[in-house]
């Protein structure tokens, strides 16, 4: 089986190589890993300590986050190395203030997981929620280096539990410890034999309470939000921004919305401004906000999260496709979200689905009635209210009870 890992860890980098021809992304992904041991080795210093943690994304990132600067706050001398899979990561986040280094990790093979091991010899590592790289978590155990995979969660329909996924079970057992996100991970862990794991919850709870304290303002979106019914819409595409841009042209009497494309690119916002009857503008292309404009695009990144503040509703993107965009970012603002119906992978959108504080949305009928009625009901939308609150109350302090757990295992070891 690891003769079969490897091929096709093998044809998915050469895959890689051949599309950085003609893939931007792909191509960040060749040259960010161009000459890494040399690049590495001029940046660890010999006699410093070094904390590995790795994020796929930045996605994981954002899970990440809230334990890197714990660490950082209880142990300022600490180093932190920073390792992303994907340049939506790294690009992002290469300047990240509270970490020492930051950098691509290096494709994985018996050969890079030696050798980035010996030459960070980090004092333990970090994995975020997903990431299973074999020969990586295999060197770290076989060199008794500590490693912790956090805000884990574990469904029965993954490859693990299937009965060719025996060796991917077996990459499982060389983490020193699992923290988990809920008692059904657990549960299913200990069935198939690993046992070494305690239940803390979810990193990006901390995450989302924190931004949502950190004082924001924005004059032009302050303007157009006041005394008015505004829909907030996360990371859409394509099938969310066909619902949204029919019902901004049906309902702009009742509604203004702030759309926020996952993909910013000019021939994208056109495509979106293209579907819109009424008057918009780009966030970035205005100093004010005329009394007409319905529409505020966000054509720049990284302000998401504060955006929801902003908003009576909030519409989660991505639920037409491979999954829903991160729903916790809308919900600790505690008003209502909507997203479409592949959400199934998201624990907290289960949980909220629930509780009748989030909603399904299948078709543009369904969005417009959900949507109306919301609006509508101002017992329901309190009601939400207050079950969102509880909710992101009983959730918060994963990132604590890991960080003092982890301190625990580290000075057994």
């Amino acid at each position: 089986m690891l003769l079969f890992y490897n091929l096709i860890t093998q044809f998915y980098f050469f895959s890689i190589r051949i599309a950085a021809f003609f893939n931007p992304k792909a191509k960040l992904m060749i040259l960010g890993r161009k000459n890494w041991r040399s690049e590495l080795k001029t940046k660890i210093e010999k006699d410093k300590v070094y904390i590995w943690i790795h994020c796929a994304s930045l996605g994981e990132f954002e899970q990440g986050r809230p334990l890197i600067e714990k660490i950082k706050e209880n142990s300022p001398q600490t180093n932190i190395v920073l390792t992303f899979f994907s340049p939506s990561g790294y690009e992002i986040r290469k300047n990240y203030k509270y970490a020492d280094i930051v950098c691509y990790l290096p494709f994985d093979s018996k050969s890079n997981a030696k050798d980035f091991i010996n030459i960070v010899n980090p004092e333990y590592a970090v994995f975020v929620k997903y990431e299973i790289w074999y020969h990586f978590l295999k060197n770290l155990h076989t060199n008794e280096i500590p490693v912790y995979l956090i805000s884990g969660i574990f469904r029965k329909t993954q490859i693990f539990f299937k009965w060719y996924g025996k060796f991917y079970k077996q990459a499982l057992k060389f983490f020193t410890h699992l923290f988990l996100q809920d008692n059904n991970s657990e549960e299913l862990l200990q069935k198939h034999g690993i046992t070494n794991t305690t239940v803390c919850g979810d990193t990006r709870i901390d995450r989302v309470v924190s931004v949502a304290k950190e004082e924001y303002s924005n004059d032009i979106l302050g303007e157009f939000s006041a005394s008015h019914n505004v829909i907030v819409c996360g990371s859409t595409w394509e099938e969310d921004e066909a619902i949204l841009c029919r019902f901004i042209n049906e309902f702009n009497d009742k509604y203004k919305l702030i759309i926020a494309p996952h993909e910013i690119g000019e021939r994208h916002l056109q495509k979106i401004e293209k579907q819109l009857y009424v008057q918009s503008v780009r966030l970035s292309c205005t100093n004010s906000i005329d009394p007409e404009v319905k529409v505020v695009i966000i054509d720049s990144i990284g302000i998401l999260s504060k955006l929801y503040r902003f908003g009576t509703l909030a519409y989660i993107g991505g639920g037409f496709g491979k999954g829903i965009h991160n729903v916790l970012e809308a919900v600790v603002y505690n008003i209502p979200v909507l997203f479409g119906p592949n959400y199934k992978k998201f624990k907290e959108a289960k949980d909220l689905i629930n509780e009748n504080s989030a909603f399904e949305i299948r078709d543009y009928e369904k969005f417009k009635s959900i949507t109306n009625n919301l609006f509508c009901n101002k017992e329901l939308c309190i009601k939400i209210k207050n079950q969102t609150e509880q909710y992101i109350t009983k959730s918060f302090g994963a990132t604590s009870r890991i960080y003092e757990k982890m301190q625990i295992l580290n000075k057994n070891s």
